[in-house]
């Protein structure tokens, strides 16, 4: 039995990955969202609330893991950050398995993977495609967001490798700074060309 095609689909912040992912799915292509998974597990009753307190105090509570809280403990931290992910990241991992077992026949599935590049998940994928923009459009939509400030879009962005050598390691590029119906259009033929390979 062949196994799916894997693509991993990644972008810096603001890029419109969260859109193409959306895209995917009505093209019928099963997606991984590893954002979504993350946030199911720290959620209420989340597999690694207890965890996290544990390293974490005062970071959880009925609702699960309290996000600001816990992002205030981490964030320019890269130790209490990497102890974070390792807690998060096998867990994660386990969650991908288990649903590229769910999906074994579908001839391609995505994984949504928004630091794919920074944390070495690219021998999880077979290809990856990298959704990009330019920057004037980037910045304009991250701080469009709730509780965005340029600095903290700073601090971010140095977290990340910087987009035009993400371009450089893709197999596929996504320009996302043009209209929606053009970049519906470009995945549609790309995923016709993956299926088909």
């Amino acid at each position: 039995m062949t196994k799916p095609l894997v693509l991993g689909l990644t972008g810096s912040i603001g890029m419109g990955k969260s859109t193409v992912a959306g895209i995917f799915e009505r093209l019928g292509v099963p997606v991984f969202d590893a954002d979504a998974e993350v946030r199911r597990l720290q959620g209420p009753g989340g597999a690694l609330v207890a965890a996290i307190d544990a390293a974490f105090p005062h970071t959880t509570g009925a609702a699960g893991v309290d996000r600001d809280a816990l992002a205030a403990k981490v964030f320019g931290d890269r130790d209490a950050l990497a102890r974070l992910e390792v807690i998060v990241h096998p867990a994660v991992r386990e969650a991908r398995e288990a649903f590229l077992r769910e999906h074994a026949d579908a001839p391609l599935v995505v994984f949504d993977i928004p630091l794919l590049f920074e944390k070495g998940g690219r021998d999880e994928v077979d290809k990856v495609l990298v959704v990009s923009a330019p920057p004037e459009i980037q910045r304009e939509r991250v701080l469009a967001r709730e509780r965005m400030s340029s600095a903290r879009f700073e601090e971010i962005l140095a977290l990340q490798m910087p987009d035009a050598e993400k371009r450089a390691r893709a197999d596929f590029v996504i320009d996302t700074g043009r209209s929606l119906a053009d970049t519906e259009t470009e995945l549609a033929a790309l995923v016709d060309k993956l299926v088909l390979r």
